[in-house]
């Protein structure tokens, strides 16, 4: 039997598994809902077996158990600290943050640590001084939000590339890494996540974090909508302070019309029943948190496929958004998805017309097509697009070079860092001597 028939054959069964194991928890009373999924489910299930089909059939359970130990315990990303702080959402719910500022004194990074994955503090910041007991101008800072079932660490190449060059916040959206679950979400008379929310959470940390100054807002996949909200929402912050825009992988609507890289027959059966389904596991999420423990190499399988295109991405950076994605609840997982599919922020993006702006993508990104980047170009005419080949969802963590290439050249057009910054290949991904 040839491999290709072999992966085949173990996807087949794995879909099977899926299936089966879905309608039986039907049969049992457990999700009556659910086993109407479980056909669907088992589409996307034998997507992601044939993943990883090859690599099962040449490596045990136990060595990938151990190889996915040493790397959690010997990878480098993530560990990039910062001065942390607290906003507090209208609803009340406190929104995690944190500010790696330039020391007024020295030039550098005034965060509370570096980790094992960040580069050399830059000396060549500009001190900034007062004159004739003037305050000076506030520095411009750079704002990141990142995407769904992340946190903040998903910026960890550029956040280590821009230390002590520009002044930064990094925060976690309600309900993910460590801000606190979303308060509107929980209890009597609970509404609904929504982008626009999501658009007034970020003003609630720049007020608190940037208060004053120039910014520069960089958003990946959910956070580049959620600038959007933002602008929509308040258009005169946008105006006013805001110096350049950076939109990563995302989308302003007609998310309900993706395919996810699918047979349209069986995307249309996720597509209906997903969101029922998310509801029922999330009704009972300790049940389904034991479930994903089970089979954490299929859920491998299906987040490299979903976050990366190119086959030599460093293991380490996969395992690293694995865990990323895998700290994210599933009720929080099941409490956000219907927000996407009302997401349309197309008309908000005129707010964004007279600033400068980039809008890249991986080209063969299967959660937010590069189309829909392109079409945000097509609203913003004077914006750079760039399309990076080789690339998925996760483009910032699998090809870091090129994002922080970018963006080091908009942060310079707009004067939050000098020209001839150097932000060097730290925080790179390249493995030495490559």
């Amino acid at each position: 039997m040839s491999e290709k028939s072999a992966a085949g054959d173990v996807a087949s069964t794995a879909a099977v598994r899926v299936a089966t194991a879905t309608a039986t928890a039907a049969a049992n009373g457990t999700w009556r809902r659910a086993g109407v999924a479980g056909a669907a489910i088992g589409v996307i299930a034998a997507g992601a077996a044939a993943g990883v089909a090859i690599e099962r059939m040449t490596v045990g359970r136990g060595m990938r158990r151990r190889a996915r130990l040493a790397l959690d315990s010997s990878g480098p990303y993530g560990g990039l600290r910062g001065t942390p702080g607290k906003a507090l959402a209208d609803d009340g719910t406190e929104l995690y943050y944190e500010i790696d500022d330039l020391d007024p004194e020295t030039g550098t990074t005034a965060g509370t640590g570096t980790g094992n994955g960040s580069g050399p503090k830059a000396a060549s910041a500009p001190r900034r001084r007062r004159l004739f007991g003037r305050r000076t101008p506030a520095p411009v800072t750079v704002v990141f939000s990142h995407g769904y079932c992340l946190n903040q660490d998903s910026w960890h190449f550029q956040r280590a590339a821009l230390r002590g060059l520009v002044r930064t916040v990094h925060w976690d959206q309600r309900s993910h890494g460590r801000s606190a679950r979303g308060v509107a979400q929980h209890g009597e008379g609970a509404v609904p996540v929504t982008i626009d929310q999501l658009g007034r959470d970020l003003k609630a940390v720049i007020d608190a974090a940037a208060p004053e100054g120039a910014l520069v807002l960089v958003g990946h996949s959910m956070g580049g909508m959620t600038m959007m909200a933002l602008a929509d929402q308040f258009p005169e912050l946008i105006r006013e302070r805001v110096a350049g825009v950076v939109f990563v992988g995302t989308s302003c609507g007609k998310l309900g019309e993706v395919n996810y890289g699918l047979p349209v027959a069986g995307v249309n059966a996720v597509r209906r029943v997903l969101p029922g389904v998310l509801k029922a596991l999330g009704s009972q999420a300790d049940l389904v948190e034991r479930g994903r423990r089970a089979t954490a190499d299929l859920f491998a399988g299906l987040i490299k496929r979903y976050s990366f295109s190119s086959k030599d991405v460093d293991p380490a950076v996969v395992r690293f958004a694995e865990r990323l994605i895998e700290g994210t609840p599933i009720d929080v997982v099941a409490e956000f998805y219907p927000a996407f599919t009302d997401h349309d922020k197309a008309q908000a993006l005129s707010v964004f017309l007279e600033i400068p702006a980039l809008v890249l993508a991986g080209e063969s990104d299967l959660v937010t097509p590069s189309s829909h980047s392109e079409a945000i170009a097509d609203l913003l005419p004077d914006a750079e697009l760039v399309l990076v080949p080789d690339a998925g969802h996760l483009v910032m963590l699998e090809h870091p070079e090129a994002v922080t290439d970018r963006l080091a050249d908009l942060l310079a057009r707009v004067g939050a860092v000098p020209a001839d910054a150097n932000v060097g290949r730290y925080g790179s991904s390249a493995q030495p001597g490559g």
